[in-house]
């Protein structure tokens, strides 16, 4: 028998979930000009209606296929920079500047698509044909008064399942990151991994966890103590990271990825932190470390997408400690299938393994 790892074409590990709600934007980008995103490789157009509620069209005029987001917010509408058609923020025509008489009309109506504005961040539906089923993700702790809570929107050359795997995988922490985060030259020991899959989330708690010995550590918990730490992922695309270190340091790492292109993801980072420091000094340790940190993870990921491209195969080797990433495969792939699990309050696996931190 083989031992070769599995080949797979570039395609089979890029799921796309269109039946989702992803970040388009967060709320201070969006102001007086429309602004041009991507998700799925597909173009779409992000303004500001009268009343100052965000929209979000697919970004083509009806008419003449050419982009909207070239054109102006005009008269609380959307206008086009070709011929001047007014789009209201359902997509309804509501003016043709040569034409008299009723210029609305289905065919030429722009697409909408279904928007929630919360938490600082502009969530839109990708899918136009489809009602939302659920809504949007909330960020446990930004509205948290006691948390000092730092926003970013980080951009990887990498595809969605790669990025997310990168920011819960946890071997990776001593050696890319190692000084930062955790060391590599420190004695280990075996930490108890418990894995739990739903038929819309999964999760991983580690049991036996040292305190990180790296400089983030150090400096939001100086005083130690017992660690808690739990990753976990939400379909379609939401990773968190969870540390208590003592009684009174609690920090909680959120990545909102959205795809733009199948390789390329932005991540809208919400990182919450609790800490004995004051949270004027807070910010100014965290940021650094942390966009230090994400520039290393973009190295890393940038890497391995080229080459996967340069090889024209994707070829993994995993083993136990791998915790999450197969796992979140694994619900990516069903969701693209339009398969849906049924709700359950008990996870549809449970695994034990044993890692060396």
């Amino acid at each position: 028998m083989s031992t070769e790892p599995e080949a797979r074409g570039l395609d089979a590990i890029n799921p796309v979930m269109r039946q989702a709600w992803y970040i388009v934007a967060t709320s201070g980008e969006v102001r007086g000009k429309p602004l041009p995103r991507r998700i799925h490789d597909k173009p779409l157009v992000v303004w500001r209606d009268g009343e100052g509620k965000a929209r979000v069209f697919l970004d083509r005029c009806p008419h003449r296929n050419v982009p909207l987001s070239e054109g102006a917010v005009d008269g609380g509408g959307l206008r086009c920079g070709y011929h001047g058609w007014r789009f209201d923020g359902t997509g309804a025509c509501v003016e043709i500047p040569a034409l008299e008489g009723t210029p609305d009309a289905p065919a030429r109506r722009a697409t909408a698509l279904p928007v929630v504005e919360q938490q600082g961040f502009v969530w839109v539906w990708t899918a136009p044909e489809v009602e939302p089923t659920c809504q949007p993700f909330r960020f446990a702790c930004a509205d948290d008064p006691r948390y000092t809570v730092v926003r970013k929107a980080l951009r990887a050359r990498g595809s969605l399942h790669a990025t997310i795997e990168n920011a819960l995988d946890v071997p990776h922490t001593a050696f890319l990151h190692g000084g930062l985060f955790r060391r590599s030259d420190t004695p280990r020991k075996p930490i108890r991994c418990v894995i739990q899959r739903w038929h819309d989330r999964a999760e991983c708690h580690f049991h036996g966890e040292s305190a990180p010995t790296g400089l983030a550590a150090r400096l939001l918990a100086p005083g130690g103590g017992e660690l808690t730490h739990v990753d976990r992922f939400w379909l379609p695309s939401i990773t968190e990271v969870e540390y208590s270190m003592g009684d009174d340091t609690h920090l909680v790492l959120n990545g909102a990825c959205t795809p733009v292109t199948p390789w390329e993801t932005i991540v809208f980072a919400v990182v919450s932190i609790r800490s004995p420091m004051p949270g004027w000094m807070v910010r100014p340790v965290v940021e650094p470390i942390a966009l230090r940190i994400f520039d290393q993870d973009a190295v890393i990921l940038a890497q391995q997408t080229d080459l996967l491209h340069t090889f024209g195969e994707a070829r993994f080797a995993s083993t136990e400690i791998d915790v999450l990433g197969a796992h979140i495969l694994r619900m990516m792939r069903r969701v693209e299938r339009g398969e849906h699990a049924e709700p359950s309050d008990q996870p549809e696996t449970e695994k034990e393994v044993t890692m060396w931190l």
